[in-house]
């Protein structure tokens, strides 16, 4: 059963992608790690203790992800196997972001078509770190491809990866340490400390799927008109 869930959980990404008023375990994870990092920058002031601050963190927020998955998984499939499927299924779809990443790039493609070169750097500036006001057509198509590209490592290539080593459970535990990297991987001075751990683990994280997706783009090209 855990092939089908899979290929249900795609399904489901595949059509209705992420609704925006759905519960969702990033937003706990990233509610975890607000409330972890509130009471560590509270004891923990020195560069050196919120490093030491910052790897607890990563092993609490990481730790208890899985944990709870794994749990909550376990406890669902001994109520009933179909129950425990539902739940696979739904966590597996919690950690694919394929439809979302379509619809964002999407979104950036609408009104550039139509002309509409404001609206178009607006919606870019929803999905890129970078200043959009002054980017040309060719320059935006060039930035949403980047991200997008670089966004299906941690929301499709990753997941799938972590998946296939470990079931929903490791795929959760990688959202979590994605979640991390996102809210305190930051080099400027507020998180440099306390987000050095989750920074530098993020990147081992992604290390195999990263050189995965170059591959799977690469074949994924051939298909393109």
């Amino acid at each position: 059963m855990t092939i089908l869930a899979w290929c249900v959980a795609w399904l489901l990404d595949f059509i209705i992608g992420d609704p925006q008023n759905w519960p969702h375990p990033v937003r706990w994870i990233g509610n975890l790690i607000s409330a972890v990092q509130r009471i560590i920058r509270r004891y923990c002031h020195s560069d050196r203790a919120l490093r030491i601050g910052g790897a607890v963190m990563w092993i609490v927020v990481v730790g208890l992800t899985w944990a709870a998955s794994w749990g909550v998984l376990v406890l669902a499939k001994s109520v009933h196997p179909w129950l425990g499927w539902v739940v696979e299924v739904w966590m597996i779809f919690t950690v694919l972001a394929g439809r979302c990443l379509a619809n964002a790039a999407q979104d950036v493609e609408r009104p550039l078509r139509a002309g509409d070169l404001a609206a178009s750097r607006e919606k870019l500036s929803w999905i890129v770190g970078r200043d959009t006001s002054q980017l040309q057509p060719q320059q935006i198509n060039r930035a949403v491809v980047e991200t997008v590209a670089e966004n299906t490592v941690d929301g499709i290539i990753a997941p799938l990866f972590f998946l296939l080593l470990g079931g929903a459970p490791l795929a959760m535990a990688y959202k979590a340490v994605n979640t991390l990297d996102s809210m305190v991987g930051y080099k400027h001075e507020k998180y440099r400390a306390i987000g050095m751990v989750s920074a530098r683990l993020d990147d081992v994280a992604n290390f195999i799927p990263a050189r995965l997706s170059w591959l799977l783009l690469g074949v994924a090209a051939f298909f393109m008109p």
